[in-house]
């Protein structure tokens, strides 16, 4: 296992961690705690993948989510988990965390979901490698 990878695997299991803190969290009826530990596990399972495929770990969610795109847009498997990355920015860190419109419909869905966004992620981790001047690195 070469040191990136071995980097992504450990931020791929900080995000299974945090998906586990807000599913607690969910139970225990603290919805907006719940919401922003399932943004944060998404965050890391988005700068686990953009390490894996660039070799460049993003030092700022602006970053990740910059690099999110450029790598959807070579690579159209990547488009849908996108397009959920930013379903879940808006609903969950924005609207909830920030907002505090937590009772939305879907907000408990989406972070009940927040495992199999780290799933999917991780899978995608594993596609081609973009060239890190082809991310902006």
């Amino acid at each position: 296992m070469t040191t990136i990878e071995a980097e992504a695997a450990r931020i791929f299991s900080d995000a299974r961690v945090m998906s586990d803190a807000a599913l607690e969290r969910l139970a225990a009826g603290d919805l907006r705690d719940a919401a922003e530990k399932a943004w944060c596990a998404t965050l890391r399972a988005t700068e686990a993948l953009v390490l894996a495929r660039t070799g460049q770990r993003p030092g700022t969610s602006t970053q990740a989510s910059r690099r999110l795109g450029i790598i959807a847009d070579s690579d159209p498997s990547v488009r849908e988990l996108e397009q959920i990355y930013y379903l879940r920015q808006g609903r969950l860190h924005g609207d909830c965390f920030y907002h505090e419109i937590c009772p939305m419909p879907g907000t408990e869905r989406l972070i009940r979901e927040t495992s199999d966004f780290n799933a999917k992620a991780q899978g995608l981790a594993n596609g081609s490698p973009i060239s890190p001047q082809n991310v902006g690195l």
